[in-house]
Parts: C-alpha cells; sequence; structure tokens
C-alpha cells in the first residue's frame, strides 16, 4: 500500500517522535510499501531526499527557537496539498499536530483518505521548557490538551504508545474515535545484551572496573536531570567506586555540566553530548543501570532501549514509566523529584550483584513484547482495516 507519514519532527531530529517516525517509515518501507514522508527541511529551503528505502520530502522551515531550537514549518498548507495529490496515497499516518499535521489532517479529510493519528506528547513535554509562561501552566496546558482532543478527533483513528497513556487522554479529553495502544516499538535486532569494544571507553572517558549510572537521551527541562545529578552526590556519599555516563544534547546541557561541577561531581561523570547511532547502541552496553528521572513519559523510547540492552532500570512513577519499569520486578519507581528515592534505587541496583543479574533478566522479558516487528503488524492491521471499512 502507499502511505504517508507526516511528522513535524523527524530525523535528523533527535526524540521520540521523530525517532519513531523513522522508524516507522523504514520498518514499514522494508514490508514491501510505498512509504512517503513529510517533514520540515533542515536548512529551511524544501528538498526531496532518499532515505534508504524511503523518501522524504522537506517542506520550507524556520527555527522554533523556544524549545529545543528545532525547524518547523509555519504555513505548508500548498506544500503539503502538492505532497498528497502527487503522491495519492491510500493511508495517511499523522505523528504531530503543528503544522504539517495540521496541513495534513485539513486536507487528508478533504480527499477523504483514511487518517491515522498518534499522540507523542504531554504538555509537559513543551510547558517545562518555557519558564516565563510558568505562572500560567495550567490555562496553557487546559489549553494544549483541549486542542489535542479537537485535531484527534478529526482522525479516523488514533493512536498512544500504551494503555497507561491511553488512560490518562480518555480522562481529560471527550475524544470518540477508535483508540488503541500501539508500542513505538524497538529494533531488537540492534538493541540487545552485548559488551562494547575497548576503544568506545576510552573515546569517552569512561573506566571498565567500576559500576556506571547511564541516563541516554534529551537534555532537555522536561527531563528533571538536576534531580539524578543531586541523587547520585549521595550515591557517592555511599558508593565512590561508581560513574555516571549522560549520553545526548539539549537546551540544559550547558546548565547540568555547571551544576554537576558546583556540586563536586563532574570528575565522575561523561557527558558525551549528540552521538552516532553505532556509539548509541554501543553506550548502552557499558551501563550497569539506567535511570529516568523524566515525570512525562508516555512510553520512552530511550528506557526501551536500555532495557533491550539487558540494564534495569529506576524511573519516575509518572506518565507511562510504570509499564516498562515495573517496580520490585526489572528496577524501582520513585515519586517525581525524590532525590532520596533514586539514589536508594540505584544503590541497590549496583550494590547487589544478583540483583542487578535478575533485574537485568527481567527487563529483557518485558522489552520482548515491544519489538519493532509486531508495532510494524499492528499499525498494517489498522491501515489495512481503515482502507477497506
Amino acid at each position: 500500500m502507499k502511505i504517508l507519514i507526516a511528522s513535524d519532527l523527524h530525523y535528523p531530529t533527535i526524540n521520540g517522535v521523530a525517532t519513531f517516525s523513522r522508524n516507522l517509515a523504514k520498518g514499514l518501507a522494508a514490508h514491501g510499501h510505498e512509504v512517503l514522508v513529510i517533514a520540515p527541511s533542515q536548512n529551511g529551503k524544501r528538498s526531496k531526499e532518499v532515505d534508504g528505502n524511503h523518501v522524504i520530502v522537506r517542506t520550507v522551515s524556520v527555527i522554533f527557537p523556544f524549545y529545543q531550537n528545532f525547524r518547523i514549518s509555519l504555513n505548508p498548507a500548498r506544500e503539503v496539498r502538492k505532497i498528497i495529490k502527487d503522491f495519492d496515497p491510500d493511508v495517511i499516518h499523522i505523528q504531530m499536530l503543528l503544522g504539517i499535521g495540521q496541513a495534513t489532517m485539513r486536507y487528508g479529510n478533504k480527499m477523504g483518505i483514511p487518517i491515522v493519528s498518534t499522540n507523542h506528547a504531554m504538555p509537559e513535554n513543551l510547558m517545562d521548557n518555557l519558564r516565563l509562561l510558568a505562572p500560567f501552566s495550567r490555562p496553557i496546558n487546559y489549553t494544549i490538551s483541549a486542542y489535542g482532543a479537537r485535531f484527534h478527533s478529526k482522525a479516523d483513528f488514533v493512536t498512544l504508545p500504551t494503555q497507561s497513556a491511553i488512560d490518562m487522554f480518555k480522562a481529560s479529553d471527550r475524544i470518540t474515535v477508535p483508540m488503541a495502544p500501539v508500542s513505538n516499538g524497538i529494533d531488537l535486532g540492534r538493541f540487545a545484551p552485548g559488551n562494547a569494544p575497548a576503544a568506545l571507553y576510552k573515546k569517552y572517558n569512561l573506566p571498565k572496573d567500576k559500576p556506571i549510572i547511564t541516563y541516554i537521551g534529551r537534555l532537555d527541562a522536561e527531563k528533571h536531570m538536576p534531580v539524578l545529578l543531586k541523587a547520585y552526590v549521595k550515591i557517592l556519599a555511599e558508593k565512590p567506586d561508581t560513574h555516571m555516563l549522560i549520553v545526548g544534547d539539549g537546551t540544559e546541557s550547558s546548565n547540568l555540566k555547571s551544576l554537576a561541577k558546583n556540586l563536586g561531581i563532574d570528575k565522575n561523570i561523561s557527558f558525551t553530548g549528540k552521538v552516532s547511532d553505532e556509539d548509541l547502541v554501543n553506550l548502552h552496553h557499558v551501563g550497569s543501570v539506567f535511570c529516568m528521572p523524566s515525570p512525562a513519559e508516555l512510553q520512552s523510547i530511550a528506557t526501551l532501549e536500555a532495557m533491550a540492552s539487558g540494564q534495569p532500570v529506576v524511573a519516575v512513577d509518572a506518565g507511562a514509566l510504570k509499564e516498562l519499569c515495573q517496580d520490585g520486578r526489572n528496577g524501582y519507581l520513585c515519586k517525581q523529584d525524590d532525590v532520596d528515592g533514586i539514589a536508594e534505587g540505584l544503590l541497590a541496583i549496583i550494590s547487589d550483584p544478583k540483583l542487578r543479574a535478575k533485574m537485568s533478566k527481567e527487563s529483557l522479558a518485558i522489552a520482548q513484547t515491544h519489538d519493532l516487528e509486531t508495532t510494524l503488524n499492528l499499525f498494517e492491521k489498522i491501515y489495512t482495516d481503515l482502507i477497506n471499512a
């Protein structure tokens, strides 16, 4: 079938939406479908490119300075309309509700093309990064949620990555469109237990003989990374032979490095910045335990990747993380911003090799239920059912 994917955030942008939309496009194309992605240009000008096995059409874009300096398309209506008419898709899958998503929904509806819409975000993903608007967060959160409900109601089918996300969505918004949980999925052929090459330890100044606590993901305000750094101070006080690995980049990168220095723990932390796809996979192999301090996750691909690589997890009991980090089974859940709780959970795992091994095994078992191939098969069925309806 001919599948059009509309994503206001897409590769080479690094975040959950961009990662998922690319994985979806590559996976569906590998299944033999003709896939076209509409995404913002990375240099501002419209263009067309081939990403392995599918085509990406880039629309005119500008930098969005308020949130991670993404590039977004403000008014791509004409471009999107022409792309849809020229491609003539059997089904459309929208990933976000910004300019490209809005235009795609509008013209998809007008042309009578079946539309699947996936919700990846919570209002907190944006609001935690706009500190000047903090006093108005409650009405703005409501407005964003209400707008999201109206947007998704125009689709023929709505998916979210977890049942917890659907429960949260239904609790706050009235949507009558059919909904189903479909995991973002991960490529278990790439993310699996293994050993990192020796050169990687040297490249990122990592010790080979110490437990390593890892965080891999964006370094933005909604991730609540200062909580993890403060917890690490307590960990070092009890177990000084530990190291921390922080992989990724974002608007809080400089602030986190400054905080680490002020806390006196900068020499115990390796900040890698943005890394290659190959290094990302291998860096998951050096950790003893993975921590996700963010309270605003509708799933968390980074946590899934860590689990598939065999890592136990310490995470916040908020959003949908409890479906991945199952308290006492493959890690520990803590209250939001609970510095002591995160420190205690991480210490328990790195101090007990038998416990770590047991939780590692359980992380692998949970990750197996999120295979990307299962995700692709589910979406193929949804598309087919809509086309044949």
